[in-house]
């Protein structure tokens, strides 16, 4: 028996890992402060009538170069074991999915990020997501940066809700994740989707998963909370908790009630279903 599917999406940096994850280790080894690389990163895009998520990749091949530092797949990859995550991240997973298996449905994890998915791939919770959509680079003959691969910014997140949705997890297939599809045969439903995020660059994501059905979370360390208050108070999010993991913590209680409100949501669904179809036959 094939069980019903609950997707949570993640943005990475600042919802996950506490900073954005070049902070930790590639901004430092180019002899630079973490401001002084985003304002030139920002300052180009803003010259160049730019995509930001362009430019900051461009800025790291370049800087990179400059400095003789080897920009390959394997050095950003092991910076991801540099990344810090928040309280109760690391079993939250685990947690979450034996939590779902109780509620008779499977849950999936999926990170949609402007960041790297190269550095994302050397955190240790790599293996916790079934695709990680986010920025990467093209790498040349000698497995240097040479060229983005793919760029996710704020706006075109939302093509990969349209994506766990179908079941269309390729980036490369726009044939089929364009094709119509009747909503029963959607491999998860929007209603049956949470997306959680930090902030502005999560609002179109948020937006949509609250209006087709689903919910959405934003989560704020400490200082921030009157950003997200915002969110909330503008109908953006269904709710705002400290970016704390752990069990019993107010985002671990209130996502494990979605979950369950999910499922009976799943069995009335099926059941509709069911019931239209030996109508008309």
């Amino acid at each position: 028996m094939n069980l019903p599917i609950i997707a949570i999406m993640y943005d990475f940096d600042r919802t996950l890992c506490t900073r954005d994850m070049q902070e930790y280790q590639f901004i430092p080894s180019l002899g630079m402060e973490a401001s002084e690389f985003w304002q030139e990163a920002n300052g180009l895009a803003h010259k160049e009538h730019m995509d930001g998520i362009l430019a900051y990749m461009y800025v790291m091949i370049m800087r990179a170069k400059e400095k003789g530092i080897e920009l390959s797949r394997d050095t950003l990859v092991s910076m991801g074991n540099k990344v810090e995550l928040f309280p109760g991240v690391d079993e939250w997973f685990d947690r979450i999915n034996e939590y779902g298996r109780m509620q008779n449905v499977k849950i999936e994890h999926y990170v949609i990020s402007s960041g790297l998915k190269e550095i994302i791939q050397g955190s240790k919770i790599n293996d916790a997501f079934t695709e990680i959509f986010a920025s990467e680079f093209y790498y040349g003959e000698n497995d240097n940066a040479v060229w983005p691969k793919a760029a996710v910014n704020y706006t075109n997140k939302t093509q990969f809700v349209y994506r766990i949705n179908k079941g269309v997890l390729d980036i490369s297939n726009d044939v089929d994740l364009n094709k119509s599809m009747p909503e029963d045969s959607k491999r998860v439903r929007f209603s049956n989707m949470i997306y959680i995020g930090d902030g502005l660059s999560d609002v179109p994501c948020m937006k949509m998963v609250k209006a087709y059905g689903g919910s959405s979370i934003a989560v704020y360390q400490n200082g921030e909370k009157e950003k997200v208050d915002e969110l909330l108070t503008k109908g953006r999010v269904d709710f705002t908790y400290p970016a704390d993991y752990r069990e019993n913590s107010g985002i671990d209680i209130t996502v494990k009630n979605l979950i369950r409100k999910m499922s009976i949501e799943e069995t009335l669904f099926v059941e509709n279903v069911k019931q239209h179809r030996e109508t008309v036959h």
